[in-house]
């Protein structure tokens, strides 16, 4: 019976994850092609003419169609029909905060340029003594820095995710002093803040020791050599 068990705990953590993912992928594909489809004409659609649906024909389109509008947009005519429609956007009064924030949400968090969360770091939260583990975003900017800059110096903003819901927590503005960055990238840090602590990554201290010590080696390397080259006797 232990073997058994074993057996189906084996089996259980091979399948689980991977039945997990299809079922997800599958349903974001149903979920885009219930949008998607109704919208295509009935001449261009497959399932017109299969006595089947095809699963994925509509998420086609639209990242066809998100492709084209990304070309028409990088070019002069492109530009001006987007600066036209966000100038009418603009001037109606619900609808350009909701759309002024979404742009910039995914503008940060998208953008080649951007440089949001591409470090972890520690800070002692909610009390000294206690360590959280935190996704640095950027510096302060704007009155939040001009306010903090008072009493507490330079600060950065971090989001402190939950576990084991990392799409969720709160935003932190903490004094650079009191951030201790981690080497271990954002997806490793992702994956131990969602197994609590359960999935955490190896840190490599003695390699890291020996790279020192090389670079330390390499750095002696040129001083030791003018010493032996001024020690031997002139011509």
């Amino acid at each position: 019976m232990t073997r058994l068990r074993n057996y189906f705990l084996t089996g259980f953590i091979i399948t689980a994850p991977l039945a997990i993912t299809a079922y997800l992928a599958w349903s974001f594909v149903g979920w885009v092609d219930s949008w998607v489809k109704p919208l295509i004409p009935s001449r261009y659609n497959p399932d017109t003419y299969l006595p089947f649906a095809v699963p994925g024909f509509g998420l086609i389109v639209a990242l066809a169609l998100i492709t084209l509008v990304g070309f028409l947009t990088a070019n002069i005519i492109g530009r001006t029909i987007v600066s036209s429609g966000e100038y009418l956007l603009g001037r109606m009064p619900l609808v350009r905060s909701i759309y002024r924030a979404l742009k910039q949400i995914f503008e940060t968090v998208l953008a080649e340029r951007s440089e949001s969360f591409t470090k972890v770091g520690l800070i002692e939260y909610p009390r000294k003594g206690l360590w959280a583990v935190v996704f640095l975003a950027t510096d302060a900017r704007g009155e939040v820095d001009a306010r903090t800059k008072e009493t507490a110096g330079p600060t950065v903003a971090v989001f402190l995710p939950t576990t084991p819901n990392p799409t969720s927590g709160y935003l932190l503005y903490v004094p650079k002093n009191e951030i201790t960055e981690l080497t271990m990238s954002v997806e490793e840090g992702a994956k131990l803040i969602i197994s609590s602590g359960l999935l955490s990554p190896e840190y490599q201290e003695k390699t890291r020791e020996l790279a020192e010590e090389a670079l330390e080696t390499a750095a002696d390397q040129p001083a030791r050599s003018r010493r032996t080259a001024s020690s031997l006797p002139n011509k």
